[in-house]
């Protein structure tokens, strides 16, 4: 049983946010320290309703609350996410000798169906692309990161945190840094020709002050925020009439299928991805082989 008396004094908020700090330290994104946060959040006000503290529960109550949260009709994506929260949070209690056991070790939450990568065809990449008006600062700079996300691969989050020093324009890459890890990135020639242009003559337009060292900045001179590029994308999309509910990291999927449909080395997208396992990058080679496989039929009933 887990400890009821042991830290009579001690607040599960308190707790709680030394987790979420925990995880900061091990450099979490901002997302996800957030879903974490909710998760563990939603758990425990559920028990405390019932008056239970996080500190007594046990996996028939971890099974209670999964039971409770299909009742509520939450998707099976949903529940594994929650539950992984969850386990992460009572393994990090262990740790902590705040609790006895991880109580939802033991406990199986809903399969998930892993769903194929929506992906954009070529021509819709081309659309999207055109969108960004060159005549003004904000359709440079917003032109100068749609052409590196598909050029590159990275993640949106990885575009927003380049750095000046990040960009090497003479050997035409950049680097991409991610905890413990830097790969550096090649650049196509359109996407070198942009980021020229943007770091050259409208970045030093847009900046505030001199010290600021993130890449791409938005019209407050701030850096750029995930939520805030969602929507620009958001806005192109709909300018391009693009009949999908895209994400950045819809552009990271095209890329990918479109390199293996061009002949790519799998071994060469994994690096490109910064996937570390290569079965991560395997189910692009299934979706580029339909995609070639469908063009092929396509020219034979022409």
């Amino acid at each position: 049983m887990l400890f009821k008396t042991s830290i009579p004094i001690m607040k599960t908020k308190i707790i709680i946010d030394e987790f979420i700090d925990s995880l900061k330290a091990r450099q979490a994104s901002q997302n996800t320290l957030a879903s974490y946060e909710r998760d563990i959040v939603q758990f425990s006000n559920y028990f405390e309703e019932q008056g239970k503290k996080i500190f007594d529960l046990t996996s028939e109550d971890m099974q209670e609350y999964i039971n409770h949260l299909l009742a509520q009709g939450k998707s099976n994506s949903t529940i594994s996410r929650s539950t992984a929260s969850i386990k992460a949070f009572y393994r990090y209690l262990v740790s902590k000798k705040l609790a006895e056991s991880n109580i939802a070790e033991s406990v199986d939450s809903p399969k998930v169906d892993r769903k194929e990568p929506l992906i954009l065809t070529k021509a819709e990449i081309e659309k999207l692309l055109e969108q960004p008006n060159l005549s003004e600062l904000k359709g440079q700079r917003d032109k100068t990161m749609l052409e590196i996300l598909y050029a590159t691969g990275i993640r949106v989050t990885e575009l927003i945190s380049l750095r000046v020093e990040d960009v090497n324009l003479n050997g035409g890459y950049i680097k991409v840094k991610k905890k413990n890890t830097e790969r550096h990135i090649p650049l196509g020639n359109l996407s070198l020709k942009c980021l020229k242009e943007y770091m050259n003559k409208v970045r030093p337009l847009l900046i505030r002050t001199e010290e600021e060292k993130t890449l791409f900045i938005n019209t407050n001179g701030q850096k750029m925020t995930r939520q805030g590029y969602w929507k620009i994308l958001k806005q192109y999309k709909d300018q391009a009439k693009i009949d999908k509910d895209i994400t950045p990291h819809t552009i990271r999927h095209s890329f990918a299928v479109h390199m293996l449909e061009d002949g790519a080395e799998l071994k060469t997208v994994q690096e490109l991805l910064g996937h570390t396992d290569v079965a991560s990058t395997m189910m692009y080679t299934q979706m580029a082989n339909l995609h070639n496989e469908k063009n092929s039929e396509d020219n034979v009933n022409l």
